[in-house]
């Protein structure tokens, strides 16, 4: 058995036995022990997914905000918008913001201040470790029944692509107390996004190793690649203020900008759970893996070639957009739909391309992987309707199609990411043989994959031939640049993860007990030391009294408490 079997298997059966299975039917049912799954029953009866109210029905939620998002026509609003207005035509529902707030740090305060005050909207789509703070205070209805009753077939049918472990994620002592989401593989793993034309002007390759990496942003630093005469270009761009270095365990996806492609070149794995090369269960954070990587950091911060404002700027999307920068770690979608919209807009000849780097000292790319779940969409306890959001996810993922794509789909409500776990990889190559001619787009029929047919209709909209070439001279984003910020992240974005590459699972995406007390000490300890030490604000060597500080401040605990997790 491969060793990328064995971890997954682990996996699910550290999930299994975090939480007790649930049933996708009812709580009477028992899963099955070998894969977690639960046969359906005759408990609920299926009602229309996408029915309509009879008599209107108001939802009041918490809505994210993308400050930056100006995709909204004059005269729509959060609140009033083609979403909005599709779910009120098609399911009676009217959907009021009570509060809003911008993403990032000022939502996840505002959703933990609603926590507290024990004064939560109808519904909002929360992280994990807010839902299991709802769980615990008893602030939540139990979707149970609304979900078995409600949940349209394709949206069950995802779910099931995760073969249990979207359902266990939400469920406490029988009864499902949200409706998690399903992310696409893709949206775990980061990687280099770099200007290749800054690299043809200085007659350099795409790196691959570290030291390579190290050169180009040398190079990018000191050659002048933008032509203008001043040295004020940046090597790499950072996290930005209140952004994270690494990813971990609990938020394991999408972490743009911060540098988990280079720890995991050192095999690091800062913020997860792994095993160490005895065998034994350990915390990623405190491995000498991770201070070798926190020392490279370090070199390279203290030589100029990463942006010397990182982690105090506001938005780390700015040198991209204005051209100063020529490398940033991200995932597939942090392209098209991240900066490079701007970036090309001010200089139409930033060609961003994305590799699957840095490797390690085997040659090979070894990103950490998430948790096909990192979103959950929760109703108050109490709430009359709690089947009003299930048929809202049923509304999007069934529609999204029909949407106008140049209005950002963030405002849509209570939106929760859906999609099978390869739905990338399977767009990537349908668009592939759209443009070399080998199927047309009357022959793309895939139910499920949602957007596959709208994609192959448009992708030659944008994309100019030569089709094999992805460099940005050889598109068209003003033909429309909805579509182009999807096909561009598709074509350049997927591109490097059609090579095969080594995954690594966290052992578990949950907390334990003495995490839920401890955690945000042992979080905000190691942030500042790990911060610190790029910076060059402490020495390299405080990493060895962090890792005596975390075990002494609650870390042995935890780590014997997810040990018996995996090891029962």
């Amino acid at each position: 058995m491969s060793r990328i079997k064995k971890r997954f298997q682990l996996l699910l059966a550290t999930m299994l036995v975090i939480l007790p299975a649930c049933s996708n039917s009812g709580p009477s049912n028992e899963p099955n022990p070998a894969t977690g799954e639960v046969k359906p029953s005759e408990t609920y009866t299926q009602e229309d997914p996408f029915g309509k109210f009879q008599e209107p029905v108001t939802i009041r939620i918490g809505k994210e905000i993308d400050a930056t998002d100006k995709s909204l026509p004059a005269g729509d609003s959060p609140e009033n918008n083609q979403y909005t207005r599709h779910v009120k035509e098609q399911l009676n529902v009217d959907t009021k913001i009570v509060w809003q707030a911008a993403a990032g740090k000022d939502f996840e305060q505002k959703i933990n201040l609603s926590i507290a005050s024990n004064d939560l909207p109808d519904a909002m789509v929360v992280k994990e470790t807010q839902f299991r703070q709802m769980v615990k205070s008893g602030q939540l209805e139990d979707l149970t029944e609304a979900f078995n009753k409600y949940a349209s077939p394709t949206l069950k049918e995802i779910i099931e692509t995760t073969k249990g472990l979207a359902m266990q994620s939400v469920t406490v002592d029988g009864k499902m107390y949200a409706l998690p989401n399903v992310t696409p593989e893709a949206d775990m793993v980061h990687y280099m996004w770099i200007r290749k034309d800054w690299l043809d002007k200085l007659g350099l390759e795409p790196p691959k190793t570290i030291d390579e990496l190290e050169m180009v942003a040398t190079a990018f630093v000191e050659q002048d690649p933008d032509g203008n005469g001043k040295a004020d270009t940046v090597g790499i761009s950072g996290p930005q203020l209140g952004g994270n270095l690494h990813a971990d365990f609990l938020n394991p996806n999408n972490n743009n900008f911060g540098f988990d492609p280079v720890f995991s070149s050192f095999h690091a794995y800062p913020g997860f759970w792994i095993k160490d090369s005895e065998g034994k269960t350990t915390y990623g954070s405190i491995q000498p893996e991770t201070k070798e990587a926190l020392s490279k950091l370090r070199d390279f911060y203290a030589k100029g070639l990463i942006d010397k404002e990182m982690s105090i700027r506001k938005n780390a999307q700015e040198l991209v957009k204005n051209g100063t920068a020529g490398i940033y770690f991200g995932v597939w979608w942090s392209g098209g739909y991240g900066p490079l919209a701007d970036a090309i807009k001010n200089n139409p000849e930033a060609n961003w391309q994305a590799y699957a780097v840095p490797l390690d000292s085997n040659g090979e790319f070894t990103p950490h992987m998430g948790n096909p779940s990192n979103q959950y969409l929760v109703v108050r306890k109490g709430y009359e309707h709690p089947e009003a959001a299930i048929k809202m996810q049923n509304l999007l993922y069934r529609d999204e199609s029909k949407f106008d794509v140049n209005v950002a789909i963030g405002n849509y409500p209570l939106r929760l990411v859906y999609a099978p776990m390869d739905v990338m990889d399977v767009t990537y190559n349908v668009m592939k043989e759209i443009l070399a001619g080998t199927k047309q787009p009357d022959e793309v029929d895939r139910p499920g994959y949602n957007l596959l047919k709208s994609d192959a209709e448009n992708v030659k909209k944008v994309k100019l031939e030569p089709y094999d070439n992805n460099d940005i001279q050889y598109w068209d984003p003003d033909a429309d640049i909805g579509v182009w910020k999807r096909m561009y992240s598709t074509l350049v974005g997927i591109a490097p993860l059609q090579q095969p590459f080594k995954r690594t699972y966290s052992l578990t995406y949950s907390q334990t007990k003495t995490m839920e007390r401890k955690w945000a000490t042992l979080d905000k300890l190691e942030k500042e030391t790990f911060l610190k030490i790029i910076m060059g604000a402490a020495p390299l060597d405080s990493f060895d009294q962090f890792v005596i500080d975390w075990k002494k401040q609650g870390g042995d605990e935890i780590l014997a408490e997810v040990d018996e997790l995996i090891n029962p």
